[in-house]
């Protein structure tokens, strides 16, 4: 684990020599379609993963692979470094492996993390397009991210989750999302291994179990944001109703193209959350 510790500690080393002084506050992970919101970011600095030291590279469609920092077109109270993309386990990487990059999102700085996905829906009231703030998830992956050695220099070996998804946090979310008029729902995210679809039956299994939406991704990240100490936000963008529901094959393309049909929305949501959040104090100390 010291390995893991130094590594964290190198790529973020690498990525302060190229933004200097600047200390982000505030992480975000952009999943499958959504990372265009990085693209709006004043006096950006951008790092292609593969110039950073330890930094898996993503390989999916709808990933850039490129770190953004920079400050919110909305305030300037805040730095960002935000993921356009992110890896996958399905992509042949360890769960360790897929959370490294929000390690040293934090190890940057950033004591919040927004992490966003494309998710597949449950819930068959719930057109594509919908928002979902995720309320807590359920782990289908396999893997953990903290299996193995625990070094105490990044957190604790028992990390608690009751508080995954900041109560406070999300209570802020949905006063944003009031305040301009955007619809947005509350769930519970379930992580499962991809690559392929979720089968009808595994669907149903899902809302059994009480699930809202499904997707390939968020909860490694998660769970490391918890171990070191941030808070974290999570937010699935349901680009389709899932396996059975409509009786539809589904595909990636409709992923995407779900994501860029509400990028608007999805984007006004993230720059008031993050307004909201260099307005108030969660960026000022330990979770």
């Amino acid at each position: 684990m010291t390995a893991l510790f130094e590594g964290v500690q190198a790529a973020a080393e690498s990525v302060r020599a190229r933004i200097g002084g600047r200390a982000p506050q505030i992480g975000l992970i952009l999943g499958s379609g959504l990372g265009g919101w990085a693209d709006r970011l004043a006096d950006p600095v951008r790092i292609d993963y593969a110039d950073i030291p330890g930094f898996p590279r993503s390989h999916v469609v709808g990933h850039a692979g490129r770190l953004v920092i920079g400050q919110s077109g909305e305030t300037r109270g805040a730095t960002c470094v935000a993921m356009q993309g992110r890896v996958h386990m399905y992509e042949g990487h360890s769960a360790a492996t897929v959370a490294f990059p929000a390690r040293v999102l934090i190890a940057l700085g950033a004591r919040v993390l927004i992490v966003t996905n494309a998710a597949g829906g449950l819930r068959p009231d719930w057109a594509p397009g919908t928002l979902m703030l995720i309320r807590d998830h359920l782990d289908f992956l396999r893997d953990h991210p903290l299996r193995g050695e625990n070094d105490e220099r990044l957190g604790p070996r028992f990390p608690d989750m009751t508080r995954a998804y900041a109560p406070e946090l999300r209570s802020l979310v949905k006063e944003v999302a009031r305040a301009r008029g955007l619809a947005l729902e509350e769930g519970v995210y379930c992580a499962m291994p991809g690559p392929c679809y979720e089968t009808p039956a595994e669907v149903r299994m899902l809302q059994i179990l009480g699930g809202d939406a499904t997707g390939m991704s968020t909860v490694p990240e998660v769970i490391v944001a918890n171990h070191m100490g941030a808070q974290v936000i999570g937010i699935s963008c349901i680009t389709n109703k899932a396996a059975g529901i409509t009786g539809e094959r589904l595909s990636h393309e409709e992923v995407t193209e779900t994501a860029a049909r509400v990028r608007g929305e999805f984007e006004g949501l993230i720059d008031g959350v993050v307004a909201a959040l260099a307005a108030g104090d969660a960026l000022g100390g330990r979770a």
